[in-house]
């Protein structure tokens, strides 16, 4: 073999090899991504969804209607909050947040009871304020024929029960005790009385029939076809019923908290607590 011939396989054997390291090398690289087409449009990544939220409501029994409204047009606003209503005496649910019951947010039928939580540290003083008023009525079942048009006629033998919340721990009772008092009607009527644990029971008992008259709200009054208001309580004879609000102290959920507080609050909902029956303080 000649020199030249030599030199010549040898240059092609070391470019073979070349060829085959680089082709190595490519194929352990990761491929480079494909530029977009013009006018393609390229999918963001995908964010976080928002973490689920679930606010307890302590409220009282009569609000039960008008909450149940405006929670359906509050989870619907904001999809990760949800909220759960605990209804009762305001004065049990007065006592099951000092015990340390799980609660975001407190609506009472009673400001004494909004106070004695302010007093003992468990909700602000700059978070709460009066947010709905009510009137109490005296009601009867509406096929009744007893004739009823002021506290006096409920002395008459045809009442034979008389149906109150719990004076101690319903404020609508408190209410009626003070009004009946202040009427000299109270010690004639006690032996009457047939207490409800709340003022939704209270109802209850005059729709049927268990009781011939009974003590509400004019809120829960309107909500039920099986009674109808016999008379309305002369407003100077017990305390304004007011409904406060507040932030309860030890909420996990601040920020959630604040957001429903403030929406009780707005325009469209006070609209709604009127279309119940419920006026709005000056």
């Amino acid at each position: 073999m000649s020199l030249g011939l030599a030199l010549v396989l040898a240059g092609c054997g070391a470019n073979t090899d070349t060829n085959k390291q680089d082709a190595a090398s490519s194929a352990t690289q990761p491929a480079a991504s494909a530029p977009a087409a013009s006018g393609e449009k390229t999918t963001p990544a995908a964010t976080e969804p928002l973490e689920k939220v679930e606010l307890t409501i302590s409220a009282a029994a009569s609000l039960t209607d008008a909450m149940k409204e405006i929670q359906t047009n509050f989870e619907q606003a904001n999809p990760n909050v949800s909220l759960s209503f605990n209804f009762g005496a305001s004065g049990a649910l007065q006592q099951q947040i000092e015990q340390g019951a799980p609660a975001d947010i407190f609506v009472s039928a009673s400001a004494k009871n909004m106070k004695a939580l302010v007093d003992e540290n468990l909700i602000a003083s700059s978070d709460q304020k009066n947010l709905l008023q009510n009137s109490l009525v005296a009601i009867v079942p509406a096929d009744g024929t007893s004739a009823v048009a002021s506290e006096k006629d409920l002395t008459n033998d045809g009442i034979k029960t008389v149906a109150i919340g719990i004076p101690e721990s319903v404020p609508a009772g408190t209410y009626a005790k003070e009004a009946l008092t202040n009427a000299k009607l109270w010690d004639q009527l006690e032996k009457k009385l047939v207490q409800g644990k709340d003022v939704r029971q209270v109802l209850q008992y005059v729709e049927t029939g268990n009781a011939d008259a009974g003590f509400v709200y004019k809120t829960d009054a309107l909500t039920s076809k099986q009674v109808k208001i016999a008379f309305e309580v002369d407003k100077n004879s017990y305390t304004p019923a007011n409904y406060p609000l507040g932030i309860i102290e030890g909420t996990k959920h601040r920020t959630e908290a604040e957001q429903f507080y403030a929406y009780l609050q707005t325009p469209e909902v006070l609209d709604i607590f009127a279309k119940y029956g419920f006026s709005i303080p000056k």
